[in-house]
């Protein structure tokens, strides 16, 4: 569930903010560096929400902007201040991708295009543990758990009745292919998948082998959009050491179109669930493992 005031989310709105009082002003972001004797480098990071910004960064900023109106100061100051506040992620301690965690916390809809893998929100905890156990090989059985745990945490917004989270997924016909423990799980994963497409706020579907060339083929990729219009959609890409977020409108738009091909190239989600319903039962009917 999501917690009243998301750190993440005012970050982002705080940024924004401040971007469009320097706009406003006509100051580039080293102008603004120079004058607080700071690098570039900060204020563009402050700007796009990624680095937790101080009342008195603020404050600054504020002055340099010759921002005449208390009121608003006040209001940037007290952003700062709840932009500083812990969201329920930060309990289960360093989380490499806690800003996205922050940004589908708040997110009315999500898009995401998976071509490995069950998408996180829609695995099973077996699988789910499998899964990470085999992307970190050297990961302790505690570090799993504590990532299982957090992957489960993110999944009540599906649950969450008053607040559903809008889910939308295209999966590469090669994730239900891929088996992630034994015939078993695998046979359980894609039965909770097919359930889970079921629900009115779900979609799933299967973009299959016969398309050939796509549009996803570069990679997994996701696009959140919130229920303030103030907050643009976000265009999240996973890396190994680093991710990638996208915000310009131009950026998002050239990937909504792409994930706009992808949904017409795929199963409809009738069938889709037909197809994801077999292969269940072929996992379950084949050979056991050995």
């Amino acid at each position: 569930m999501a917690s009243s005031v998301n750190p993440t989310v005012r970050r982002r709105r705080l940024g924004q903010e401040l971007r469009r009082l320097r706009e406003a002003k006509n100051m580039t972001a080293e102008q603004v560096a120079e004058r607080l004797l700071v690098s570039q480098s900060k204020i563009s990071r402050l700007e796009n929400g990624r680095r937790s910004i101080s009342q008195r960064d603020v404050r600054d900023l504020c002055g340099v902007y010759e921002v005449e109106d208390e009121r608003l100061v006040d209001s940037l100051m007290q952003m700062a201040k709840d932009s500083r506040q812990q969201g329920w992620w930060h309990a289960f301690g360093d989380i490499p991708y806690s800003v996205y965690i922050g940004l589908e916390t708040d997110a009315e809809s999500l898009r995401v295009y998976e071509p490995q893998i069950i998408p996180g929100l829609l695995q099973t905890h077996a699988y789910a543990e499998a899964v990470i156990a085999g992307a970190l090989p050297e990961s302790t059985p505690t570090d799993i758990e504590k990532r299982v745990q957090v992957r489960t945490r993110r999944q009540e917004r599906i649950r969450n009745n008053e607040r559903p989270l809008r889910l939308w997924v295209v999966i590469d016909e090669a994730a239900l292919h891929r088996q992630i423990g034994s015939r078993r799980l695998m046979a359980e994963q894609l039965e909770h998948l097919a359930e889970q497409s079921s629900l009115p706020h779900v979609t799933v579907q299967v973009l299959p082998f016969h398309m050939g060339a796509h549009p996803g083929i570069s990679g997994h990729y996701a696009i959140l959009e919130f229920p303030d219009t103030s907050d643009s959609s976000v265009v999240y890409i996973e890396g190994v050491t680093s991710d990638l977020y996208l915000e310009k409108a131009q950026d998002v738009g050239k990937y909504s179109v792409m994930y706009e091909h992808l949904r017409a190239q795929a199963m409809n989600a009738d069938d889709t669930r037909v197809f994801i319903m077999n292969m269940a039962k072929q996992y379950a009917d084949g050979e056991p493992d050995v």
